[in-house]
This record gives C-alpha cells, sequence and structure tokens, in this order.
C-alpha cells in the first residue's frame, strides 16, 4: 500500500534538531523524499506498523506532529499524532 507521511518537528532547540534528523533518516528506510517533511512510502500492512512505532517514539508528542495517508484499499484514512488535531476536510465547516 501507499502511504504518505507527514512530520513537523519543532527545532527551536537542539533536541528537536536531533529528533527533526532521526524521524527523517527512518523515513528514508521505508521510503522517498518528495518534499522537506514529506515522505512516499510503499509498504506492507507489517511494514507499516513498524514504521509507526519507530515514528511515533521518536517524536514529542507535546511538540511535534506526525501523519501518515493511507492510499489504496484504505482510501481516505489519516492517523495523526503529536500535536495540532486535525480537523474533518469533509464534515462541514461552521464559523
Amino acid at each position: 500500500m501507499l502511504v504518505l507521511v507527514t512530520y513537523d518537528v519543532n527545532t527551536e532547540s537542539p533536541t528537536g534538531q536531533s529528533r527533526l534528523r532521526k524521524v527523517a533518516k527512518a523515513c528514508q528506510d521505508y521510503g522517498q523524499r518528495v518534499q522537506n517533511s514529506v515522505f512516499e512510502c510503499v509498504v506492507d500492512s507489517g511494514q507499516l506498523l513498524k514504521m509507526k512505532d519507530r515514528l511515533v517514539k521518536l517524536i514529542d508528542p507535546t511538540r511535534d506532529s506526525l501523519r501518515f495517508y493511507v492510499m489504496g484499499n484504505d482510501k481516505g484514512r489519516v492517523e495523526h499524532y503529536g500535536v495540532r488535531p486535525s480537523c474533518s476536510v469533509i464534515d462541514p465547516l461552521i464559523l
């Protein structure tokens, strides 16, 4: 399956810069970089679980954000970890 991985790591501290490098290197083990913080990964369900587990352990959920967009048979599935919970792009926006 094709999985799009995006991340936003807070780099205001040296530990944040280190986390950013670790997340990028981990993503490179599963796919190819298509933008600065975006990777396209072709993985099976077992690899997806390992990748998610590895990446979630690397981020600081109080400062960083990590998203997995699962394409293919699971169209539209988005998983979010960390800061900034997402709003639904499908539901109506009420202002």
